[in-house]
């Protein structure tokens, strides 16, 4: 099993609002679809986020991004230039429901990290919902509620000297992913994503 860092993959841009259950599942899927825009079309996905970071807004609400890790940026846009396309992710259910399970554990009491209170692992949580998956991965995003944002934080991955959240998503071995998104009271907004490789039909 491969687990992401956490590492700084989050912003502290505290959001405002209730979230209702339609407007979570949206976001969600949202999110996939931005993934697997990013997957198969790197090169469309690279001039997408230069446009992105040179809006009217970018530097305010990007400065975390350029401030603590300047070559961040640079280094992403080279990556896409040379990523080949991918295949998009299949959503699972089962992986949708670890990441849910990680929304409810840690959107109440604002702690961050991949592992639950009392030392529940991301492992565990997979094998909770009948996953047991030789390649494995997640991405967690705090800070963000519009799924542009979301991935976009991920691919350009501050502060992770191993860029190990935009090498889950673009890697080749991994074919299925969840995602689930919700309240945090520390950052405002989280986002989970869990992925893996081929498994077996669920029953």
């Amino acid at each position: 099993m491969r687990n992401s860092l956490l590492g700084i993959a989050a912003s502290l841009v505290l959001i405002g609002g209730a979230w209702g259950a339609q407007a979570a599942a949206g976001l969600d899927r949202s999110v996939l679809d931005e993934i697997n825009f990013a997957r198969s079309h790197p090169f469309q996905y690279a001039v997408r986020l230069r446009q992105s970071l040179a809006g009217e807004h970018a530097g305010a609400r990007y400065a975390s991004v350029t401030d603590a890790d300047p070559d961040a940026v640079d280094d992403a846009l080279a990556f896409l230039a040379r990523q080949p396309p991918l295949a998009p992710l299949s959503q699972d259910d089962r992986l949708a429901a670890s990441a849910q399970d990680h929304i409810r554990a840690q959107g109440p009491t604002g702690e961050i990290g991949h592992d639950e209170a009392g030392g529940v692992s991301f492992g565990a949580r997979l094998k909770r919902h009948g996953v047991w998956a030789g390649l494995s991965a997640e991405n967690i995003s705090y800070g963000y509620d519009k799924a542009p944002d979301v991935v976009r934080q991920l691919i350009i991955d501050s502060g992770i000297a191993s860029r190990a959240h935009r090498k889950n998503i673009f890697d080749p071995t991994l074919s299925l992913a969840g995602v689930s998104c919700g309240a945090h009271s520390a950052y405002g907004a989280m986002c989970v994503i869990d992925f893996a490789g081929a498994l077996a039909p669920s029953h």
